[in-house]
């Protein structure tokens, strides 16, 4: 077995067995309760008050996310079905070696939310700096935490993991708090919350604006919408089950209903705070609404919260892409390391004033990435997948030198859609870059590189948990227990973008 066959037979990317998958349908929402609880969506809520009611940011918000959801379970029933993740099952649609450009994508987006999540805990040290002793250098702050984070990842210390299973409810209490302190110093200024608009617009721009609402909430987890079946793949599901929304009863009660209602809330918060002191930042608001020792403990609690979720949702997914990517030259510290550089050079400080543009351009790439991945699996294969060979390195996968270009054109073109229509960013990516996918792979790269389960689709030789089967690889030993924990923990906190 060569090196290249090693790389792809990883322990930690072998399919999950029925026997290994422990997430029930609680336990799956419960962990969106924690993966919801991101300080940065106070920033759709904030802009979203700018132009529109708060009931009506509400309403964009509840349809972007059910529909963000659904998205997720659909794309999710590859982790269900056949228990692959995000980066192995890629290998269809781009090629065992194309696979790393999406991927490192993937590792981009998370290192830039480390610098943002890193920019609020240093705001939040350098506010319990001035509680104590004056000091004011926000800057020094964030280096100093960034490198503290990156440290203690880089060495694999557990012990500020302690703190994650706090962080959501911290959040959420700290978040309730505000609601009400700041909804009391609204109606003090006399801003009505339900009522007050920044700069109310009418006719074809209330429309869109409403529309940007809805597309910012998508944006904001289109990642995780690729990437779910990285974590599906350890959720409980029957076998022999055919019908689709049976099989998929857990994610769906997680992805659209959990995720839905907690990110309400976290808009709201950043609505209500921008009516009251015009800031959407949740440490400024923070700062505004509190002061001596309470507002220290709070800060405080921020500060731990970031650390903790920070760590397991975005160093460790993005150092281990980078590290993969990178082979065996290229180390877990040095991705590690990586990480920090990228999320520190975007100069998160700034990119947090622009995330609505941002993710509304980070939606419409990604979502092109979701519109090939349905294509390949539900319209192409038809949920039949040759698992053996995304595991070879000389199978029907490897395409031309690795590469699957039907895979990238559609994403160059699914891509380019987006941006120029970026106010409809994610649902223009999903459909060109399905359109566009589906047709150059059935009518020119497959007539090419032929796909068994396309040529034969037999059930009983392509489908997973469906009929019964767990796929098991040459070398395959089971799951250890700290794979299955990266997985799940390190997209169960706060901030897993």
């Amino acid at each position: 077995m060569g090196k290249k066959s090693n790389y792809l037979k990883s322990p930690d990317l072998l399919p999950i067995p029925h026997s290994r998958r422990n997430i029930g349908a609680l336990g799956f929402a419960l962990i969106w309760v924690g993966m919801a609880v991101v300080l940065a969506a106070f920033a759709i809520g904030g802009a979203g008050v700018k132009n529109l009611p708060l009931g009506w940011v509400i309403v964009g918000t509840v349809i972007g996310s059910a529909a963000i959801g659904l998205f997720m379970t659909i794309i999710g029933d590859i982790g269900i079905e056949h228990g692959l993740s995000f980066p192995v099952y890629m290998r269809a649609p781009f090629g065992t070696i194309g696979t790393h450009i999406p991927s490192i994508i993937r590792g981009f987006a998370a290192s830039c939310w480390f610098g943002i999540n890193t920019y609020f805990g240093s705001t939040a040290i350098n506010g319990i700096l001035n509680i104590l002793f004056g000091f004011d250098n926000w800057f020094l702050c964030y280096i100093t935490f960034a490198a503290v984070q990156l440290i203690n990842t880089a060495l694999g210390i557990k012990a500020i993991e302690r703190f994650a299973d706090l962080a959501a409810p911290v959040i959420i209490i700290i978040s309730a708090w505000m609601y009400t302190t700041l909804s009391e110093k609204a109606l003090e200024q006399g801003r009505h919350i339900w009522s007050w608009v920044e700069s109310p617009v009418t006719g074809g721009a209330a429309f869109t604006a409403f529309i940007v609402v809805i597309m910012s909430n998508m944006g904001f987890w289109s990642t995780l919408a690729a990437d779910m079946p990285s974590i599906s793949r350890f959720i409980k599901a029957p076998k022999y089950e055919r019908n689709w929304f049976r099989r998929n009863k857990a994610s769906l009660a997680g992805n659209i209903i959990a995720l839905t209602l907690t990110q309400t809330f976290m808009v709201v918060i950043g609505a209500v705070s921008y009516i009251a002191i015009q800031n959407y930042d949740p440490v400024a608001a923070l700062q505004k609404a509190a002061s001596g020792i309470v507002l220290g403990v709070l800060l405080l609690m921020i500060v731990l919260a970031q650390w903790s979720t920070n760590t397991s949702a975005n160093v460790i997914p993005a150092a281990t892409i980078f590290s993969n990517v990178g082979g065996p030259k290229f180390p877990f510290w040095a991705g590690v390391l990586a990480a920090g550089i990228i999320g520190s050079v975007v100069q998160p400080w700034s990119l947090f004033n622009v995330i609505i543009p941002a993710l509304l351009v980070c939606g419409g790439v990604l979502s092109a990435i979701v519109g090939i991945l349905f294509a390949d699996y539900y319209l192409l294969r038809k949920r039949r997948v040759n698992v053996y060979d995304l595991y070879k390195d000389d199978g029907q996968f490897r395409y031309l030198n690795g590469f699957n270009l039907a895979g990238f054109i559609a994403w160059i073109i699914g891509g380019t859609a987006a941006y120029v229509l970026t106010n409809y960013s994610f649902i223009v990516g999903f459909v060109v870059g399905a359109a566009s996918y589906y047709m150059l792979a059935k009518y020119w790269w497959f007539q090419k590189y032929k796909q068994a389960e396309i040529e034969d689709p037999d059930d009983e030789k392509y489908l997973g948990i469906t009929v019964g089967r767990d796929w098991m690889i040459d070398g395959d030993k089971t799951v250890s227990s700290s794979a299955v924990a990266v997985q799940t923990n390190g997209h169960s906190n706060a901030s897993i973008k």
